[in-house]
């Protein structure tokens, strides 16, 4: 039996790392009884290198004994405005409740600040009722805008959240 202790680790993620977070975001979205959507709101995790590190953003996991257990991603919205999004944030149902999610977070926010940006927005599933609260508990506001969205097998909605760094 192995007693060894496996922290979970943050790095870089690329092209070889998409069907493990593919299989990690569908495990997750299975939950709510839905599932990826490469052919719609989920086709930027084919080609992560080109979705989000060509167009000077990020996308990290959080991994530990060779097993992805969460992902997050960054985009420039308007990089003249100093504008960006998170993309992606999701945690399997082991590491949720734990310091992991807040290291991932934190870990996204200080790569936008050192990579100049000045406001972080992004959309989130109207679904995600435990990520909003995370969501605000690090800080972002959510502005009560919610939209509607038809990018997936069935169509769903969104809340806006914000925060100025």
């Amino acid at each position: 039996m192995d007693n060894r202790i496996y922290y979970p680790q943050i790095r870089r993620a690329g092209n070889a790392d998409s069907q493990p977070v593919i299989q990690l975001i569908d495990s997750v979205l299975a939950e709510w009884n839905d599932a990826v959507c490469l052919e719609g709101s989920e086709k930027d995790l084919l080609d992560l290198d080109g979705s989000y590190w060509s167009q000077q953003g990020a996308f990290v996991v959080l991994e530990t004994e060779q097993k992805i257990v969460g992902s997050h991603g960054i985009l420039p919205i308007d990089l003249d405005a100093g504008l960006c999004t998170f993309k992606r944030l999701y945690l399997h149902p082991d590491y949720r409740g734990t310091s992991a999610g807040t290291e991932l977070m934190q870990w996204n926010i200080d790569w936008v600040r050192q990579n100049g940006f000045q406001k972080v927005e992004f959309w989130s599933d109207t679904r995600f009722h435990r990520a909003h609260r995370f969501f605000e508990k690090m800080g972002f506001q959510k502005s009560g805008e919610k939209r509607e969205m038809h990018d997936s097998h069935e169509t769903y909605w969104e809340y806006y959240f914000s925060m100025p760094l």
